[in-house]
């Protein structure tokens, strides 16, 4: 017979403070609160259509095709039926709130902030030698030497080699800086000259520069930035008092 063994509200509150996400933990029940009280300060209301639509999207999500399947996942979880309707409002009164408050910002903020969002395509090959790093700059320029024929040379990732070090689209917030500057002061397709980061010796051929569009997957970036911005502004504002003990 297996060991029965018992999980107290007490030991999951002492291991959320073990395991450092208490602060998360009431960052997100702060966050709510806000939402909530400015909602309510609003007028925002959610309809019972709403609901029910944020509902079935949540279930196909999960992939919870039956009710059986649905009673495991709330199970799973530790939720009633009813913790399960409050997640859904709580989803559809953030949702609304956010569209409120920031839908008109969303263009001129992209506008703004145009060059953040691109991205860039390029083949890289990091080294550890300098010296060896200028000398194959100068013989791929040269044309001594391709420069996928370098990567299966000086690459040693085995997928990275195989497709000549090319990183597919990067976007320009995953570049270390000093990759950046280099990157957006040329003209593609180029070859830039070596540059040195904490990582090695970078060697880089710059395929493309690709522009961002104001499609719907960014909408949704820029507004949950400005709806982060928003809370730490409001948060900056207000005194967290913990009441519960820890």
């Amino acid at each position: 017979m297996s060991e029965q063994i018992v999980v107290t509200q007490k030991e999951i509150l002492q291991q959320l403070k073990l395991s450092r996400r208490l602060p998360s933990l009431i960052d997100e029940v702060v966050r709510l609160k806000i939402i909530r009280s400015t909602a309510v300060e609003i007028g925002i209301q959610v309809s019972t259509e709403e609901l029910q639509k944020s509902a079935d999207y949540l279930r196909v999500i999960q992939k919870l095709t039956s009710s059986d399947e649905t009673w495991k996942w709330l199970h799973h979880h530790g939720m009633s039926l009813d913790d399960f309707e409050e997640s859904v409002y709580n989803f559809v009164i953030t949702t609304k709130l956010a569209q409120h408050l920031f839908a008109e910002q969303i263009e001129p903020f992209f506008y703004e902030h145009q060059l953040e969002y691109s991205s860039v395509c390029f083949h890289e090959i990091i080294l550890e030698n300098e010296d060896l790093a200028i000398e194959l700059f100068y013989a791929i320029a040269e044309a001594e030497i391709s420069f996928s024929e370098a990567a299966c040379q000086y690459i040693q990732d085995t997928e990275l080699q195989r497709c000549g070090g090319y990183r597919g689209k990067v976007p320009r917030e995953e570049l270390k800086p000093e990759i950046t500057a280099a990157v957006y002061a040329a003209k593609p397709p180029q070859l830039l000259q070596p540059i040195l980061t904490s990582k090695g010796v970078h060697l880089i051929f710059l395929d493309e520069i690709i522009q961002p569009q104001l499609n719907d997957k960014l909408r949704e970036k820029i507004l949950l930035e400005l709806l982060t911005q928003w809370f730490e502004e409001k948060v900056s504002q207000s005194k967290i008092v913990r009441a519960i003990e820890i």
